[in-house]
């Protein structure tokens, strides 16, 4: 507990509860973007959003993108003037009486539109800091390395239990730009993943209730460095006032050193110890028992911590202890994490490919012995030596994409390490070293999926389709 003495904050007080927070208590912050004449980095997913919500309310927009040759067609369908961000002086041309420069998340700090535009002074926006232009409606916002997914949708169960219409958002498959042109009627309250990419440009953004899950290192090819991931992911809490709520692991020394003196008021969770912990054999909130462990189809440590963390923030805004407790028994769980697929002569499947770092690799694997381990991908700047650790855990390892001569190293001499150049190839060698009649085969790179894949989605997709025409191959056997 000495992290959370060290903090000085205000300690979170029960009488906080009560009711679920209506609209009107999250005002609009006072801002001043100027959006008149907007800049638009980047025509994927988030930055069509973004390019749809600015023209729905009038305001001029100009798209960049490094490949106008494939998102041209996009741009004709949204009616916005397209300019190749490869050609400098187009970018110094259209950013020079630009009023406000808006970037996605794909296009990283050292990317050049940045550095124009800081010679300019053009503020720089993250599509965050539109809801807080737009909208009233309560946010909640989550972050963190690992986990932030699941307890994004994890909070939104707990809000629609309990009889609210909310949606998960952010860095998820709906952009908060698109959100927040749902109607009231239809979304009451956003439950907002924020991913470190939009955290280090927002600057107006603010949240409700604000979880930061915990830290590790991840990105550093897109931050630069570990001090600039964690500093954005720090930004969670910026503009939170004393009647908001700040959440944080009971056990954050790793957090310390980038906390902002927050204002809100603290809530911790933990495995033991917390304002939301297990304690016994139930999660208990503040002293309220939530629901038994053994009622719950997640229960290792990381969904342990996870559920806790879900749960303090519905609690802060207002969920009774029994809509929480039934939206946990009833959560089985997110694809590509730790996801089982199926058991094939004895030996388990299991599709972590949402493991992008070693830290959530661990995480999975831990506790599940007698595994082979499929891993590598292309590599985000990070310690693989830290897999190490899993030795104990492992009977070999198939190391796959651009760094598999880096994974082979971090195992070499203390397993079997077999390269494969395909995940068919991967699969099927991981079923040699396998045990017959025993054991785990599991997908937990530890790396992006960018060498062979689009999105980790593809590379689980991928995995799981083969591992269900091995189940066709053995039944025909």
């Amino acid at each position: 507990m000495e992290f959370v003495s060290r903090l000085r904050l205000a300690l979170f007080t029960r009488t906080s509860y009560g009711s679920i927070m209506p609209a009107s208590t999250s005002a609009l912050l006072e801002v001043d973007m100027d959006l008149t004449r907007t800049v638009v980095g980047g025509l994927g997913v988030t930055g069509q959003a973004v390019v749809r919500a600015l023209k729905t309310r009038g305001h001029e927009v100009i798209a960049i993108d490094d490949r106008p040759e494939l998102v041209s067609a996009i741009a004709t369908k949204l009616e916005v003037e397209l300019v190749s961000g490869i050609s400098e002086t187009e970018v110094r041309k259209v950013l020079s009486d630009a009023s406000s420069l808006i970037l996605s998340p794909g296009i990283p700090e050292h990317h050049p539109i940045n550095r124009i535009a800081g010679l300019s002074d053009l503020e720089i926006l993250s599509e965050l800091d539109l809801g807080a232009q737009w909208d009233e409606r309560p946010r909640i916002a989550i972050t963190g390395t690992n986990g932030k997914t699941t307890v994004t949708h994890l909070v939104r169960e707990m809000l629609c239990q309990s009889g609210l219409s909310a949606i998960a958002t952010g860095n998820s498959e709906v952009p908060f730009a698109d959100a927040v042109q749902i109607s009231p009627e239809d979304c009451e309250m956003f439950v907002v993943e924020a991913s470190s990419f939009d955290l280090e440009r927002a600057r107006y953004f603010r949240s409700d209730a604000a979880a930061w899950l915990n830290l590790s290192p991840d990105h550093l090819d897109w931050h630069g460095d570990f001090e600039s991931y964690a500093s954005a992911k720090a930004k969670i809490f910026q503009g939170q006032r004393a009647s908001d709520f700040a959440v944080l692991p009971v056990k954050g020394d790793s957090m310390a050193p980038w906390l902002p003196q927050l204002e809100a008021q603290l809530v911790t969770f933990g495995l033991s110890e917390g304002d939301v912990c297990c304690a016994g054999d139930h999660l208990v909130a503040h002293g309220e028992q939530i629901i038994a462990i053994s009622d719950l189809p997640l229960s290792r440590p990381h969904d342990l911590l996870n559920a806790a963390a879900a749960s303090a923030l519905a609690k802060s805004m207002g969920v009774s202890g029994q809509a929480i407790g039934e939206a946990l028994s009833e959560f089985e769980g997110l694809g590509h994490r730790m996801e089982y697929l199926q058991t094939i002569g004895g030996i388990r499947f299991f599709n972590d490919s949402k493991a992008t770092t070693p830290h959530a690799t661990i995480a999975g694997v831990s506790g599940l012995r007698n595994s082979v381990l499929i891993a590598g991908g292309r590599n985000k700047g990070l310690d693989l030596t830290l897999l190490e650790t899993l030795v104990p855990m492992l009977d070999g390892v198939v190391a796959i994409g651009e760094c598999a001569e880096e994974v082979s190293e971090v195992f070499k001499g203390a397993l079997e390490v077999l390269r494969a150049t395909s995940m068919e190839e991967a699969v099927r060698k991981a079923r040699e070293i396998a045990a017959s009649g025993s054991g785990n085969i599991i997908l937990s790179p530890a790396c992006a999926s960018f060498d062979w894949y689009q999105n980790y989605e593809q590379r689980g997709d991928d995995f799981r389709r083969i591992v269900g025409q091995m189940v066709k191959e053995y039944q025909a056997r």
